[in-house]
């Protein structure tokens, strides 16, 4: 019987992977990444033009690039007949979203439009809609919505109405031209089937939509902002279908330029940490997944909905057909443990690290491996890109207590990660008090296959056990396992994404284990942090307000006030 495949192409924060996977097994056959040329914009668009704090952008025909670039080159590296492909499967950062013109286009490619900010892609991680989301947050409390329930009871800055709001509002021409606003995940399935899709997973996670009710009402829309009144008929156009259904074919136009047949199943894309649950085998009530890497999201799958402070998302079918499915979310991770060696490690620890042939981050990590817990003095709050779980609040910041003078790096370092883990422990337990069963977790993504300190750290804080994905490409994994049952069995696919978890999903045979030890510490620990997170979160969250709005305060070039009053004269 000849192996089938299925690609699996998952967009990340600052490159695309493509993945070429067996079916029958899932064995990862061949991989390559295409890193975004213009990576991240945040500070200015490709032509210079400056940007605002809290800004977050990126280029489209950088998400082209993994597609012509990546794609062929598996092809090459597997030396498989393309005739054995059957499937296509994308996952994406969200909410990541962008206008497009009357041909289905980024409106930004246009030179009329590529000066004006508002055009380009606006990354997940744009928080520049903070104002709209507490907005529309206000008025659905007002109007008491049902859906916003679903969403912890707070919207975020990062999801796709706020972004389209703060378009209207700052730039109603950028929303009059752009004929439809879509997620990323949905634009790039539309250019390679030219069928306009919508996927359930992004539009339930992200766009208030809901299996039974749909969109909230047009009226809903309106009080919002009048612009808004006919968007879901006209800017929002597409069918909403469901994650593991199939989005439509590949047409021949994109199959000659990605060296593929034309008519295989594209799937309905997804969430890029939502596609690592079934590629763990996490497609069971109670089972919790940590997709960890520049930030972390959380998914859960339930047998029942509960109202849940701060959850960002509960989305029936979300992710596993039959189920409900919960999202929850800390904004930086890997991020903030990237900060700390980018911006603040002295240079001795640097020097030191190129001595030996590592990084910065494996000596920190061999250094701090030597603290036990609570030896540091230390204990920090997560929140260096906001508090998205379970506070919803983008305007926190990030903060270290109990530095002293003989502080050391690793020490800080250390305190770094165990922040996280505390943060994913109060996310856990925002689920237990709620009557949300959390029986097992797994942990997929970069971070728990190269940082062993941290997931020990995790399982101590926690006291829970974490089975470790066996895979570095879990997220292009699952959507290669979504392609396979977009492809169905007949096509030699499969007919459930059940079924194809029970032949594809990967978990390495040993898991780590929490040490009686540093569990008790930690618990002790841990009430400082929940002290601090409430202090800082709910009690005086003005401090992190307030110094968060000086920031936002203008840069005074040296001489610049003595020009202003040469002026003013």
């Amino acid at each position: 019987m000849t192996r089938k495949y299925t690609i699996g192409i998952d967009f990340g924060t600052e490159s695309g992977r493509v993945l070429l996977v067996d079916v029958d097994t899932g064995e990862e056959i061949a991989t390559h990444v295409t890193p975004y040329k213009h990576g991240v914009l945040d500070e200015v668009l490709p032509n210079g033009k400056p940007l605002q704090p809290d800004w977050a952008l990126q280029h489209p025909g950088d998400y082209l690039d993994v597609l012509f670039q990546s794609v062929p080159e598996v092809l090459r590296l597997s030396h498989i007949d393309k005739k054995d492909v059957i499937g296509i499967g994308i996952d994406f950062t969200s909410s990541t979203i962008l206008p497009l013109d009357q041909q289905g286009d980024p409106l930004c490619l246009d030179p009329k439009w590529e000066s004006h900010p508002h055009s380009w892609v606006k990354l997940w991680k744009h928080h520049a809609a903070n104002k709209e989301a507490d907005e529309i947050t206000s008025l659905a409390i007002e109007r008491k919505e049902d859906f916003l329930h679903r969403y912890g009871g707070k919207i975020s800055s990062e999801w796709m109405f706020p972004k389209i709001l703060q378009i209207i509002k700052e730039a109603p021409e950028v929303f009059e031209a752009a004929d439809l606003f879509i997620e990323a995940c949905d634009w790039v399935t539309y250019r390679l089937t030219n069928n306009l899709i919508r996927s359930s997973n992004t539009c339930g996670y992200k766009a208030f939509w809901n299996k039974e009710a749909g969109y909230p009402e047009a009226s809903f829309f309106k009080a919002l902002h009048l612009r808004f009144e006919h968007i879901l008929e006209t800017k929002m156009r597409g069918e909403v279908r469901s994650i593991g259904e199939k989005a439509g074919e590949l047409t021949k136009e994109m199959a000659d330029k990605l060296g593929l047949l034309p008519g295989i199943a594209v799937a309905v894309g997804i969430i890029d940490a939502h596609a690592g649950v079934p590629a763990v085998g996490a497609v069971h009530p109670g089972q919790f997944v940590l997709a960890m890497g520049t930030s972390t999201c959380h998914m859960l799958i339930a047998d029942k909905e509960e109202a849940i402070e701060g959850v960002c998302g509960i989305v029936e079918d979300g992710i596993i057909p039959g189920y409900y499915s919960y999202e929850t979310g800390q904004v930086a991770v890997g991020d903030s443990f990237a900060w700390y060696v980018e911006q603040a490690v002295p240079s001795y620890v640097v020097q030191e690290a190129e001595e030996a042939g590592k990084s910065v981050h494996q000596v920190l990590e061999e250094k701090a491996t030597r603290y036990k817990p609570g030896q540091s003095g230390l204990i920090a709050l997560d929140w260096w890109n906001g508090n998205r779980s379970v506070l919803v609040d983008a305007n926190l910041s990030g903060t270290i207590i109990g530095l002293t003078l003989a502080t050391k790096p690793e020490e800080i370092y250390r305190s770094l990660l165990e922040s996280t883990a505390f943060g994913t422990r109060k996310i856990i337990e925002n689920f237990t008090e709620a009557g949300v069963v959390v029986k097992e977790l797994f942990a997929c993504g970069g971070l728990p296959q190269r940082n062993k300190l941290l997931m020990q750290i995790y399982a101590d804080i926690t006291n829970r056990e974490i089975k470790i994905a066996n895979s570095e490409q879990t997220t292009a994994l699952g959507a290669a396992m979504y392609a396979s049952v977009a492809a169905g069995g007949k096509n030699g696919g499969y007919d459930t994404i059940f079924e194809a978890a029970e032949s594809m999903a990967k978990v390495k045979e040993e898991a780590f284990v929490p040490i009686a030890e540093n569990v008790k510490i930690y618990d002790e620990l841990y009430k400082y942090y929940l002290d601090l997170h409430d202090y800082f979160g709910r009690e005086k969250y003005e401090i992190m307000h307030g110094l968060k709005n000086m920031r936002m305060i203008e840069t005074v070039e040296p001489g610049q006030n003595n020009r202003k009053l040469e002026a003013q004269k």
